[in-house]
Protein backbone atom coordinates (compact mmCIF):
# COMPACT_ATOMS: atom_id res chain seq x y z
CA UNK A 1 0.00 0.00 0.00
CA UNK A 2 1.13 3.61 -0.69
CA UNK A 3 2.48 5.29 2.45
CA UNK A 4 0.49 8.28 3.74
CA UNK A 5 2.29 11.55 4.53
CA UNK A 6 2.36 12.32 8.27
CA UNK A 7 1.12 15.88 7.61
CA UNK A 8 -2.15 14.58 6.26
CA UNK A 9 -4.68 14.88 9.12
CA UNK A 10 -6.67 12.00 7.74
CA UNK A 11 -3.77 9.68 8.51
CA UNK A 12 -3.86 10.49 12.23
CA UNK A 13 -7.20 10.33 14.12
CA UNK A 14 -5.73 12.41 17.01
CA UNK A 15 -4.62 15.19 14.67
CA UNK A 16 -7.99 15.21 12.99
CA UNK A 17 -9.74 15.77 16.32
CA UNK A 18 -7.33 18.54 17.47
CA UNK A 19 -8.74 22.16 17.44
CA UNK A 20 -7.86 24.42 14.49
CA UNK A 21 -5.29 26.95 15.85
CA UNK A 22 -5.51 29.32 12.88
CA UNK A 23 -6.62 32.88 13.91
CA UNK A 24 -10.01 33.85 12.59
CA UNK A 25 -11.10 37.48 12.81
CA UNK A 26 -14.30 37.95 14.79
CA UNK A 27 -17.40 38.84 12.87
CA UNK A 28 -17.49 42.43 14.21
CA UNK A 29 -14.15 43.11 12.44
CA UNK A 30 -16.09 43.28 9.19
CA UNK A 31 -17.39 46.67 10.27
CA UNK A 32 -13.84 48.07 10.40
CA UNK A 33 -13.49 48.09 6.62
CA UNK A 34 -15.93 50.98 5.95
CA UNK A 35 -14.43 52.88 8.89
CA UNK A 36 -10.95 52.46 7.44
CA UNK A 37 -12.15 53.64 4.03
CA UNK A 38 -13.89 56.70 5.51
CA UNK A 39 -10.83 57.49 7.65
CA UNK A 40 -8.55 57.21 4.63
CA UNK A 41 -10.70 59.57 2.59
CA UNK A 42 -10.89 61.99 5.52
CA UNK A 43 -7.12 61.96 6.00
CA UNK A 44 -6.69 62.52 2.28
CA UNK A 45 -8.62 65.77 2.62
CA UNK A 46 -7.42 66.78 6.09
CA UNK A 47 -3.67 66.46 5.56
CA UNK A 48 -3.45 68.68 2.43
CA UNK A 49 -5.73 71.22 4.10
CA UNK A 50 -3.63 71.21 7.26
CA UNK A 51 -0.37 71.56 5.33
CA UNK A 52 -1.80 74.23 3.03
CA UNK A 53 -3.09 76.36 5.88
CA UNK A 54 -0.06 75.73 8.07
CA UNK A 55 2.39 76.80 5.38
CA UNK A 56 0.28 79.71 4.14
CA UNK A 57 2.15 83.06 4.32
CA UNK A 58 -0.74 84.51 6.30
CA UNK A 59 -0.02 81.88 8.96
CA UNK A 60 3.77 81.99 8.90
CA UNK A 61 4.47 85.67 8.26
CA UNK A 62 1.54 87.99 8.84
CA UNK A 63 1.38 89.62 12.28
CA UNK A 64 4.82 88.27 13.21
CA UNK A 65 6.09 90.36 16.13
CA UNK A 66 9.46 89.41 17.65
CA UNK A 67 10.52 90.66 21.06
CA UNK A 68 13.03 93.49 20.74
CA UNK A 69 15.89 94.30 23.15
CA UNK A 70 14.41 97.79 23.69
CA UNK A 71 10.65 98.45 23.90
CA UNK A 72 10.73 101.13 21.20
CA UNK A 73 7.35 102.74 20.53
CA UNK A 74 6.66 103.96 17.01
CA UNK A 75 3.32 105.29 18.18
CA UNK A 76 5.17 107.65 20.53
CA UNK A 77 8.02 108.72 18.26
CA UNK A 78 6.14 108.79 14.95
CA UNK A 79 2.52 109.13 15.97
CA UNK A 80 2.84 111.62 18.82
CA UNK A 81 6.19 113.35 18.29
CA UNK A 82 5.85 113.40 14.51
CA UNK A 83 9.29 112.01 13.66
CA UNK A 84 9.68 111.25 9.96
CA UNK A 85 10.52 107.70 8.93
CA UNK A 86 13.71 108.84 7.20
CA UNK A 87 15.11 110.34 10.41
CA UNK A 88 16.03 106.82 11.51
CA UNK A 89 15.80 104.84 8.26
CA UNK A 90 18.13 107.10 6.33
CA UNK A 91 18.79 104.96 3.25
CA UNK A 92 15.28 104.16 2.02
CA UNK A 93 15.41 106.76 -0.76
CA UNK A 94 18.86 105.89 -2.07
CA UNK A 95 19.59 102.24 -1.31
CA UNK A 96 18.03 98.82 -1.59
CA UNK A 97 17.80 98.36 2.17
CA UNK A 98 16.29 100.40 4.96
CA UNK A 99 19.06 101.20 7.43
CA UNK A 100 18.52 100.48 11.09
CA UNK A 101 19.54 103.59 13.08
CA UNK A 102 22.85 103.34 14.94
CA UNK A 103 23.04 103.87 18.67
CA UNK A 104 24.27 107.43 18.11
CA UNK A 105 20.94 108.37 16.50
CA UNK A 106 19.05 107.37 19.63
CA UNK A 107 21.65 108.91 21.95
CA UNK A 108 21.09 112.27 20.28
CA UNK A 109 17.93 112.48 22.41
CA UNK A 110 18.59 109.88 25.10
CA UNK A 111 22.18 110.59 26.17
CA UNK A 112 22.46 109.90 29.91
CA UNK A 113 25.64 111.92 30.15
CA UNK A 114 24.43 115.07 28.42
CA UNK A 115 23.52 118.15 30.40
CA UNK A 116 20.20 119.89 30.08
CA UNK A 117 16.70 118.51 29.75
CA UNK A 118 17.24 115.25 27.93
CA UNK A 119 14.30 113.08 26.95
CA UNK A 120 13.86 110.35 29.55
CA UNK A 121 17.58 109.85 29.96
CA UNK A 122 17.35 107.57 32.96
CA UNK A 123 14.33 105.47 31.99
CA UNK A 124 14.95 101.78 32.84
CA UNK A 125 13.60 100.93 29.40
CA UNK A 126 16.73 102.49 27.94
CA UNK A 127 19.18 100.34 29.91
CA UNK A 128 20.06 98.25 26.85
CA UNK A 129 20.58 101.41 24.77
CA UNK A 130 22.89 102.99 27.34
CA UNK A 131 24.81 99.73 27.75
CA UNK A 132 25.34 99.56 23.98
CA UNK A 133 26.44 103.21 23.93
CA UNK A 134 29.04 102.66 26.65
CA UNK A 135 30.35 99.44 25.10
CA UNK A 136 30.41 100.74 21.54
CA UNK A 137 28.40 97.73 20.37
CA UNK A 138 25.19 98.04 18.29
CA UNK A 139 21.78 97.20 19.66
CA UNK A 140 20.83 93.70 18.52
CA UNK A 141 17.49 94.52 16.94
CA UNK A 142 15.49 91.54 15.63
CA UNK A 143 14.51 91.79 11.97
CA UNK A 144 10.75 91.81 11.41
CA UNK A 145 10.35 91.92 7.61
CA UNK A 146 12.74 89.27 6.34
CA UNK A 147 12.45 88.48 2.63
CA UNK A 148 13.93 85.31 1.22
CA UNK A 149 17.42 85.66 -0.26
CA UNK A 150 16.17 84.67 -3.70
CA UNK A 151 13.83 87.69 -3.85
CA UNK A 152 15.37 91.03 -4.83
CA UNK A 153 13.73 94.07 -3.28
CA UNK A 154 14.89 97.66 -3.60
CA UNK A 155 13.47 100.19 -1.16
CA UNK A 156 14.64 103.17 -3.22
CA UNK A 157 12.93 101.92 -6.38
CA UNK A 158 9.62 101.83 -4.55
CA UNK A 159 9.86 104.88 -2.32
CA UNK A 160 11.04 107.26 -5.06
CA UNK A 161 8.19 106.13 -7.33
CA UNK A 162 5.48 106.80 -4.76
CA UNK A 163 4.93 103.61 -2.78
CA UNK A 164 4.08 104.70 0.76
CA UNK A 165 5.71 103.14 3.80
CA UNK A 166 2.39 101.97 5.20
CA UNK A 167 1.56 100.13 1.95
CA UNK A 168 3.92 97.38 3.08
CA UNK A 169 4.47 98.13 6.76
CA UNK A 170 1.00 99.23 7.83
CA UNK A 171 0.24 102.01 10.29
CA UNK A 172 3.55 101.84 12.10
CA UNK A 173 2.63 105.10 13.83
CA UNK A 174 0.05 103.10 15.81
CA UNK A 175 2.41 100.34 16.96
CA UNK A 176 3.54 100.86 20.53
CA UNK A 177 6.05 99.30 22.91
CA UNK A 178 4.75 95.84 22.10
CA UNK A 179 6.84 96.19 18.95
CA UNK A 180 6.37 96.41 15.21
CA UNK A 181 4.51 93.53 13.62
CA UNK A 182 4.49 92.36 10.03
CA UNK A 183 1.47 93.98 8.40
CA UNK A 184 1.47 92.12 5.05
CA UNK A 185 2.42 88.52 4.35
CA UNK A 186 4.98 89.63 1.71
CA UNK A 187 4.25 86.57 -0.40
CA UNK A 188 4.98 86.49 -4.12
CA UNK A 189 1.26 86.67 -4.87
CA UNK A 190 0.92 89.76 -2.68
CA UNK A 191 3.77 91.47 -4.52
CA UNK A 192 2.45 90.48 -7.94
CA UNK A 193 -0.98 91.94 -7.14
CA UNK A 194 0.68 95.31 -6.58
CA UNK A 195 2.98 95.00 -9.60
CA UNK A 196 0.03 94.12 -11.81
CA UNK A 197 -1.83 97.32 -10.93
CA UNK A 198 0.58 99.76 -9.25
CA UNK A 199 -1.79 102.68 -9.81
CA UNK A 200 -3.87 101.33 -6.93
CA UNK A 201 -1.04 102.04 -4.51
CA UNK A 202 0.99 104.98 -5.82
CA UNK A 203 0.99 108.43 -4.25
CA UNK A 204 3.12 111.56 -4.69
CA UNK A 205 6.67 110.67 -3.55
CA UNK A 206 6.55 113.62 -1.18
CA UNK A 207 3.82 111.77 0.72
CA UNK A 208 5.45 108.34 1.04
CA UNK A 209 6.27 108.83 4.73
CA UNK A 210 2.88 110.38 5.50
CA UNK A 211 1.19 107.38 7.07
CA UNK A 212 -2.14 109.18 7.29
CA UNK A 213 -2.16 110.08 3.58
CA UNK A 214 -5.41 109.84 1.64
CA UNK A 215 -5.81 110.56 -2.09
CA UNK A 216 -8.92 112.59 -1.28
CA UNK A 217 -6.60 115.42 -0.17
CA UNK A 218 -4.93 115.62 -3.59
CA UNK A 219 -5.62 118.95 -5.39
CA UNK A 220 -6.45 117.18 -8.66
CA UNK A 221 -8.94 114.97 -6.86
CA UNK A 222 -10.55 117.96 -5.20
CA UNK A 223 -10.95 119.58 -8.62
CA UNK A 224 -12.46 116.37 -10.00
CA UNK A 225 -14.92 116.21 -7.10
CA UNK A 226 -15.86 119.84 -7.65
CA UNK A 227 -16.37 119.11 -11.36
CA UNK A 228 -18.50 116.09 -10.56
CA UNK A 229 -16.27 113.54 -12.31
CA UNK A 230 -15.55 111.81 -9.00
CA UNK A 231 -18.09 111.36 -6.25
CA UNK A 232 -17.22 112.95 -2.92
CA UNK A 233 -15.65 110.37 -0.63
CA UNK A 234 -14.93 107.86 -3.42
CA UNK A 235 -11.42 106.99 -2.30
CA UNK A 236 -10.96 104.19 -4.85
CA UNK A 237 -11.66 106.49 -7.79
CA UNK A 238 -9.47 109.16 -6.21
CA UNK A 239 -6.61 106.67 -5.82
CA UNK A 240 -6.83 105.61 -9.45
CA UNK A 241 -6.73 109.23 -10.59
CA UNK A 242 -3.66 109.97 -8.49
CA UNK A 243 -2.02 106.60 -9.14
CA UNK A 244 -2.30 106.82 -12.93
CA UNK A 245 -0.86 110.33 -12.83
CA UNK A 246 2.12 109.25 -10.74
CA UNK A 247 2.57 106.16 -12.90
CA UNK A 248 2.89 108.35 -16.01
CA UNK A 249 4.92 111.15 -14.40
CA UNK A 250 7.54 108.81 -12.93
CA UNK A 251 7.70 106.35 -15.84
CA UNK A 252 6.67 103.30 -13.86
CA UNK A 253 7.32 100.17 -15.91
CA UNK A 254 4.51 98.39 -17.71
CA UNK A 255 2.76 95.32 -16.32
CA UNK A 256 4.80 92.91 -18.47
CA UNK A 257 8.07 94.10 -16.97
CA UNK A 258 6.64 94.38 -13.47
CA UNK A 259 5.46 90.77 -13.55
CA UNK A 260 8.56 89.35 -15.22
CA UNK A 261 10.37 86.71 -13.18
CA UNK A 262 13.74 88.43 -13.62
CA UNK A 263 12.42 91.64 -12.06
CA UNK A 264 12.50 90.11 -8.59
CA UNK A 265 14.57 86.95 -9.11
CA UNK A 266 17.98 88.03 -10.38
Amino acid sequence: ARPVKPSDPTSDPAAASAPDRRYVFPRWANYLLPLILIGGLGAGLYVPTLVGLGLNPNTLNKDYRPRQPIPYSHSLHVGQLGMDCTYCHTTVKKAAFAAIPPVETCIACHNPEASGNGIKKQSPKLAALHAAYRSGEPVQWVKVHDLADYAYFNHAAHVTKGVGCNTCHGRVDRMGEEGVHQHANLSMGWCIDCHREPEKHLRPPSEVTNLAYTPLDDPEVRDAIAAGTIAAGDEKAAQLLVGNRIKADYNVHNAAYMQSCSTCHR
